[in-house]
């Protein structure tokens, strides 16, 4: 890819200046057929590592490997020509040491042609997000509800719903971006507490069941297309697209069962007698 075409993509400074401005818009995409669909719409592309529960069929995100990533990321990258695309670093590839992380995120972008990574983690992470900026690598953040510790957590739950836990996500908040992240996600977080995170940090607020407030949002396009038939709460379902596809698959099938092949005939279409 040369560096004129990447020029034409959302830049990490103009996702910057979305910062109390209008709302960035932002979208989980593994492939490159729905890349090309959301490319003029979004800003970011996401490729998450929900791709393992997503296309995988996963239970956490606990499996993804860096090399699944890699693959879907050159896939979304070759699908879109406008959106910036930020890469997850996976579970395992990056909390060892700043240096470990530089090296992987090194190869995703390298590999890729991707702009920027995310990782999770707040004020533990603060280090690693410096030493990847400082040699190039543009940062997200993650915070709040973080699925990749999700073990450590007990679950997926809310986060900031007292009190006595603000004082450490807000910490989390400001040690993200003064540690140079061009943007945070605020993920399963009470919104009042996100509110107060946006208004607080310099740098864009990306919510996923966080408020209304943010200075922008990120869903699971497979949730938002209403294809997952058990989203989470917080999810507006904008098309059914699960019901759809069944039905159009059934309809296929009884065509097919029935030796009605629509479209033969156009393909091989018979000559007329003389």
């Amino acid at each position: 890819m040369s560096v004129q075409t990447q020029l034409k993509r959302v830049t990490v400074p103009q996702i910057r200046a979305h910062k109390g401005a209008s709302p960035v818009v932002v979208l989980t995409c593994y492939h490159a057929h729905t890349a090309r669909l959301l490319d003029q719409h979004v800003d970011i592309m996401l490729v998450g590592d929900s791709l393992g529960m997503v296309m995988h069929g996963l239970e956490t995100t606990l499996g993804v490997t860096l090399d699944m990533m890699i693959t879907h990321a050159k896939a979304v990258m070759r699908g879109s020509s406008k959106a910036l695309v930020t890469v997850d670093m996976p579970f395992g590839s990056y909390e060892e040491s700043p240096q470990v992380a530089f090296r992987n995120a090194a190869r995703i972008i390298q590999e890729t042609g991707a702009t920027a990574v995310k990782l999770e983690g707040g004020t533990r992470m603060a280090e690693t997000i410096r030493y990847l900026t400082e040699r190039g690598v543009p940062v997200m953040g993650h915070i709040g509800l973080t699925p990749q510790s999700v073990n450590v957590m007990g679950g997926f739950k809310t986060t900031g719903r007292t009190l006595e836990e603000w004082p450490a996500i807000l910490a989390d908040a400001k040690a993200v971006s003064q540690a140079g992240a061009f943007a945070v996600v605020l993920e399963g977080m009470a919104e009042p507490l996100a509110a107060k995170i946006t208004q607080d940090i310099a740098i864009p607020t990306i919510g996923i069941g966080a408020s209304p407030a943010c200075d922008g949002q990120v869903l699971v396009m497979e949730d938002m297309l209403g294809l997952n038939p058990n989203p989470p709460k917080f999810v507006r379902q904008y098309a059914q697209l699960g019901p759809a596809i069944e039905e159009a698959v059934a309809a296929y099938a009884r065509d097919v069962r029935e030796r009605r092949f629509p479209g033969v005939e156009n393909v091989y279409p018979m000559k007329k007698a003389q």
